[in-house]
């Protein structure tokens, strides 16, 4: 994804919503279709590379049984 791949998770996500709209609404011919449909799958890559990378990076503070605060990496 080249030409998106500078764009924000919210930016994103509302080009994606946009790409959503005009495949709903039915009125694009079959090769702009499939055109948008393959945008939209690059946005959709793109989004999940940003969750999975924002992901990676959240820290949670736990207390152990002594009352201290630690640190540790988030799982889901």
């Amino acid at each position: 994804m080249k030409k998106d791949e500078k764009l924000s998770f919210e930016d994103s996500m509302e080009k994606l919503e946009k790409i959503v709209e005009e495949l709903e609404n039915g009125d694009l011919k079959l090769e702009e279709l499939v055109n948008k449909y393959k945008e939209g799958m690059e946005l959709s890559t793109h989004c999940n590379e940003l969750l999975e990378k924002a992901e990676k990076s959240i820290t949670i503070l736990l207390k152990d049984g002594e009352g201290n605060m630690k640190e540790e990496e988030f799982k889901v």
